[in-house]
């Protein structure tokens, strides 16, 4: 088996940008009557920039997938507002990777906490994937 992990280090980082558009707003997501970047969009923001940290890393037929968020979201930021998050590689057990995540605005912190990725072959992530949908649309399953 390929060593996955051997180009992975405590303390790798990933950013990822956005400005706020129409798209991320909570009042889309509905997940909140107003016009303010929304906590799904700010956690997926976040996962790109744990992705952006290992992905690359990885050989071509692996790839890493969110198992896990915990998240803070602090402060509203307006539409038109660029926000960056941060994710610092902070454990490797095996194929599960662990990251502390920030995001801010041009006027601070606006979310934080952690998430984990875990390592998994492509083809493998995805036949499992259809054997499930298969399975959900056979009532004996």
């Amino acid at each position: 088996m390929t060593d996955l992990t051997s180009h992975l280090r405590v303390g790798l980082q990933g950013r990822s940008e956005m400005v706020v558009s129409p798209e991320h707003l909570a009042s889309r997501w509905k997940s909140g009557g107003v016009d303010v970047l929304s906590t799904p969009q700010l956690v997926g923001l976040m996962e790109l920039a744990a992705l952006s940290a290992v992905d690359h890393l990885l050989p071509p037929e692996w790839l890493t997938v969110g198992t896990h968020v915990d998240i803070e979201h602090l402060a509203a930021t307006s539409p038109g507002q660029p926000v960056t998050a941060e994710a610092t590689l902070t454990a490797v057990d095996g194929r599960r990777l662990s990251f502390e995540v920030s995001a801010w605005d041009a006027a601070g912190v606006i979310g934080r906490g952690t998430h984990r990725r875990y390592i998994v072959q492509r083809e493998r992530f995805l036949a499992s994937a259809a054997s499930r949908a298969g399975d959900a649309t056979d009532p004996s399953a």
